[in-house]
Order: C-alpha cells, then structure tokens, then sequence
C-alpha cells in the first residue's frame, strides 16, 4: 500500500474515534508525510528516512513537539500493522529515534499542603477573589473556566463548563458543599443573571490576584498550582 492511501486510511479511523486535537495532529504529520513520501510503499521507509522527515518536520521546535509528532508517526505505523500489514514492521522503532525524540524532562512541581492553601484562602479580603481562588483549589478549575461560568451554570454543587479545553460540548465538575453555599450567595447578593457571568474579569486580572493572594503568605503562586492541588487532594 502507497503511503498517501494509508495516510488517508488512519485520518479517517481518527475522524471516527479520536477528538479533535488527536485528529490536528495526525493530519499535520500525515498529510507532510504525503506530501513527501506519498508514492512510496509503506514497507519500503527506513529509520534513516524517519530521522529526516522528522527533522525536517520539527526543526527549531521544542522536544515536546518533536516528541508528539515522533509518536503520531509511529502509531501510524503501528496502526498500518495492526489493520491492513500484519507484521509491517515499524521504521520508528529504533534505538537512536527513541533517543532523539524521547519525551521531555519536566521539573517536579512541589505540591502545596493543604494547610498553606487554607491559610491563602482565609487571608484573601474580597469575597470575590476569595471564590475565584477556592474554585481552583477545591474544584480544579482552570483561570478561563472559572472566568467562563455564568449564573445558568451554577447549580447548587454542580457547575456546567461550557466549551472547556478537552474539546467537549460541556462538562460537568462538583464542589464542596461550603463552596457553594457561598458562591449561591455571591450571585444572590449581587443579582446575577442567568447569562451574566459570575466574574467578569480579564484572564491577567484573574492571574494577578492568584500571584497577590500568595505573596500574603511568602509563595510565588500560579493559578496552575492550585489546580494541580486540587487533583492531589
């Protein structure tokens, strides 16, 4: 089978089965490839020529991006053996390709205790900054669903995240029972429509008074922080 046919088998497989970031992608990569190598013979690419149309696809990028696409790649293949070539054998599966695109090292993140997030919470003056932070610590909110919610998405524990990141129509996350008391009190008291928005800030506003809540208690904190403590705990 020519590489373009095969190319065009797997993009319809992801169409199928796979959201729609999976989908950019592979298309990306697949649709380079050809480009490049369209009139070849899948079985007929080698390491070697792996290495280039990689590095040609990736140069100047970072590792996580040579990484991801490696890894399309080399699905593509694995899938070509899988569906259509039993025991095609993979030309990414190689030592020194591993090695070049291996995934990129991230630093440990320290984890926030809980009793530090407590205190960042009670020392926070404004009830509605004071939310803001507790809907990321405790709900794992990202800063752009926390500024997205709109009165008709809050119900009771239940909070409606529409269009979130995962490329989902919506999504739905649950709070503490406390955090919702006050947050049902926050709109009541100020009158918030179903489609006004609870927080009508800017996102760099939102990330502000993340950064000031911390320094009141000697960190450097990111609104990301408090979402990766909410998953911890």
């Amino acid at each position: 089978m020519k590489i373009r046919e095969a190319a065009d088998r797997c993009l319809e497989y992801h169409k199928a089965n796979s959201k729609k970031c999976t989908l950019e992608g592979y298309r990306f990569v697949l649709e380079k490839l050809s480009a490049i190598l369209g009139d070849r013979d899948v079985e007929s690419i080698s390491p070697d020529e792996v290495l280039s149309f990689l590095n040609l696809l990736s140069e100047g990028r970072k590792q996580a991006t040579k990484r991801s696409r490696y890894a399309n790649l080399s699905a593509f293949f694995t899938f070509m053996s899988h569906s259509y070539q039993p025991g095609l054998p993979n030309p990414c599966d190689s030592a020194i390709l591993r090695k070049i695109f291996r995934a990129a090292r991230y630093p440990q993140w320290e984890m926030l205790e809980k009793e530090t997030v407590d205190e960042v919470i009670f020392k926070i003056p404004k009830p509605r900054d004071r939310l803001i932070v507790e809907l990321m610590a405790r709900g794992g909110l990202r800063v752009s669903e926390v500024l997205k919610l709109r009165g008709r998405d809050v119900e009771d524990r239940k909070l409606i995240l529409r269009d979130p990141k995962s490329g989902r129509e919506e999504e739905v996350v649950f709070i503490p029972q406390k955090v919702a008391h006050r947050l049902w009190e926050y709109i009541r008291v100020r009158a918030i429509g179903p489609e006004d928005r609870v927080f009508p800030i800017t996102y760099g506003a939102a990330r502000m008074l993340v950064r000031k809540a911390g320094r009141r208690v000697g960190l450097e904190l990111r609104p990301h922080d408090l979402r990766r403590h909410a998953a911890t705990y």
